[in-house]
C-alpha cells in the first residue's frame, strides 16, 4: 500500500476509533442515504487548468460518514474546513478540522501546468509529513476523479477519490476502493460539504 493510502487509511481508522463514543450511527429507523455509484474512470483524462479547484475556496461545514461494522452501519460526525486558492488557481490549500475529536489535516492540490494534471496531497497533523507523489486526477463532466493504483497481498487495488455534486454552496468528496478492476467499489469515506 503506498504511503498516501496508508495515511488516509490510518487517518480514517484513527478518526473512527476516536469517534466510537458519542458518534451517531446509521441504524434502523434513522434517515437512510444512498451510495451513489462511482463514475466511470477516464481512459483519456481531460487536461487540467488553473481554477479547477476554485469551487472549494472558502469556509465549510462538513458532515462525514465512514463505514462501521456492517454494510449499512456508518459512523457520522461533523467537521469544518478552510480552503484557500493560491498561485492564480494553480493550487488549493485545505485545512480540515474535527475540533471535537482533536483531528486535523491539510489537503494540498497542485496543477502540473506542463502536464495539465492535478495532484492531491495529504498531510496528517499528527505526523506533519506530506504524501508524495500525490494522487493524480482530472475533472470529467463536472466531477473531479482522482485515482491511485496500489497492491494488497500481491493483488492490484485501485483507490478512487471523487469530487462531485459541485454547486456554489455545496459539494461532496468520496473515497472508494475496488479490488476487482472496477466491477465493484467499497466506499470508505463520504464528506458532504456546505458553505459556512
Amino acid at each position: 500500500m503506498n504511503e498516501q493510502r496508508r495515511i488516509f487509511v490510518r487517518a480514517g481508522l484513527a478518526a473512527g476509533v476516536a469517534l466510537l463514543a458519542g458518534t451517531r450511527t446509521a441504524h434502523a429507523g434513522a434517515p437512510a442515504f444512498t451510495l451513489d455509484p462511482i463514475p466511470p474512470l477516464p481512459t483519456s483524462p481531460t487536461p487540467g487548468k488553473p481554477g479547477d479547484f476554485d469551487f472549494l475556496t472558502g469556509e465549510w461545514r462538513i458532515h462525514h460518514r465512514q463505514p462501521k461494522a456492517g454494510p449499512d452501519e456508518w459512523l457520522e460526525f461533523d467537521g469544518e474546513a478552510t480552503v484557500h486558492g493560491i498561485l492564480a488557481g494553480v493550487g488549493s490549500v485545505e485545512e480540515l478540522r474535527i475540533p471535537a475529536r482533536n483531528f486535523s489535516g491539510m489537503g494540498l492540490r497542485l496543477l502540473d501546468v506542463e502536464k495539465k494534471l492535478w495532484a492531491d496531497h495529504w498531510v496528517n497533523a499528527q505526523s506533519g509529513v506530506m504524501t508524495v507523489p500525490g494522487v493524480t486526477g482530472s475533472f470529467e463532466n463536472g466531477a473531479g476523479i482522482f485515482v491511485s493504483n496500489d497492491e494488497e497481498d500481491g493483488k492490484p487495488v485501485k483507490w478512487v477519490g471523487v469530487w462531485d455534486l459541485i454547486t456554489p454552496k455545496s459539494c461532496r468528496w468520496r473515497q472508494a476502493v475496488t479490488r476487482d478492476g472496477g466491477k465493484t467499489y467499497q466506499q470508505t469515506w463520504i464528506m458532504d460539504w456546505r458553505r459556512a
